[in-house]
C-alpha cells in the first residue's frame, strides 16, 4: 500500500511521525507510528504534514517526497544512518544523496530528523509514495462514485413514488363507496 505523505504528520515536541485518523471537535486525531496509540492534537499543536516540507538547495528547494525517493534508490534495503550519527556522517550521506544540498540552510539538525523520518517510514510504513496523479484519480473515484450513488438514490425514489401514486389511484374514492341507507 502506498505512503500518502499529506497523512503522515511530525508534531512539535513529539517523537516519531504520526498519521492522520480524523477531524475531531476540537482538533485532529492522531495516531504514533511508533506506538499505535491516538490522541487528539488541539489547535494550538504545531504540526506539519511531510508532503509540504522540502529541503534547501543550491538551485532552491527540492520535495522531502523527493529526497526520501532518493534515499529509498541509493540504500535499497538498507536503513538511513542514525539520528544519532555525527554531524559529519550526516553531512558526508547527503552530499550522496543530494549533492546540491544548501549547507548554510541545511543543517545537520535538518539532517537528523530527515534520517529518522526515513527510518520509522521504512520500519512502520511504505516508502512507496502516492503521487499527485494517485491523488486526483482517488478524487475522481470518489466523485464518481458519489454521483453513482446520488443517481441509485434518484431512482430509488422515484420507484417509491410512483408505487404511492399507483396506490393511491387503485384505492377506491370516498364518493364511489355506496352507502347503507336506513
Amino acid at each position: 500500500m502506498k505512503t500518502d505523505l499529506g497523512k503522515v504528520l511530525t508534531v512539535s515536541g513529539e517523537q516519531g511521525l504520526f498519521t492522520y485518523v480524523a477531524q475531531a471537535a476540537r482538533g485532529a486525531i492522531l495516531e504514533s507510528m511508533l506506538t499505535k496509540k491516538r490522541f487528539v492534537a488541539g489547535p494550538s499543536v504545531k504540526m506539519s504534514a511531510l508532503s509540504d516540507i522540502s529541503i534547501f538547495t543550491q538551485e532552491g528547494e527540492m520535495k522531502l517526497q523527493d529526497v526520501l525517493t532518493a534515499m529509498k534508490n541509493s540504500l535499497g534495503d538498507e536503513k538511513a544512518p542514525s539520528g544519532k550519527s555525527a554531524p559529519e556522517v550526516l553531512k558526508e550521506f547527503f552530499g550522496k544523496i543530494v549533492p546540491d544540498y544548501d549547507g548554510e540552510r541545511f543543517y545537520p539538525s535538518h539532517m537528523k530528523k530527515v534520517v529518522e523520518w526515513y527510518n520509522c517510514l521504512k520500519e512502520y510504513a511504505s516508502l512507496d509514495f502516492e503521487t499527485e496523479e494517485d491523488n486526483e484519480a482517488k478524487a475522481g473515484e470518489s466523485e464518481e462514485s458519489a454521483k453513482t450513488a446520488a443517481s441509485k438514490q434518484a431512482k430509488e425514489a422515484s420507484k417509491h413514488q410512483g408505487a404511492k401514486v399507483s396506490a393511491k389511484q387503485a384505492a377506491p374514492s370516498k364518493t364511489n363507496v355506496p352507502r347503507k341507507v336506513v
